[in-house]
């Protein structure tokens, strides 16, 4: 993987991510519980990205993972971390208003 390959699952269509949500998919907002306190996409939850790695087991089994945060790149070390721990259906859906917007 090469340096802005990692930046290149950010770039999912609204449509794509649209179709994830309305599968189903476990929606998992990185950010500071303070950042999530102030408001994320519907039926998210939070994961802060510095306890990922601590709470692996609620990742485990999910069909399909959509991780987001306020950039994107919080995310998107997200989802690398959860990768390089088996875990394969994982989509970096970039930023929380981008998840958000694919709900309505």
């Amino acid at each position: 993987m090469g340096l802005f390959d990692m930046f290149k699952s950010t770039s999912i269509s609204s449509d794509e991510l649209k179709e994830l949500i309305n599968s189903g998919a476990f929606l998992v907002d990185v950010r500071s519980p303070g950042e999530f306190a102030s408001g994320s996409a519907k039926g998210a939850v939070n994961i802060p990205l510095d306890a990922v790695t601590r709470q692996l087991k609620k990742f485990k089994g999910k069909k399909q993972i959509v991780v987001f945060c306020r950039s994107g790149n919080r995310s998107s070390q997200a989802k690398q971390i959860l990768e390089s721990n088996g875990i394969e259906n994982v989509t970096n859906g970039g930023t929380v208003d981008h998840v958000a917007q694919a709900q309505r």
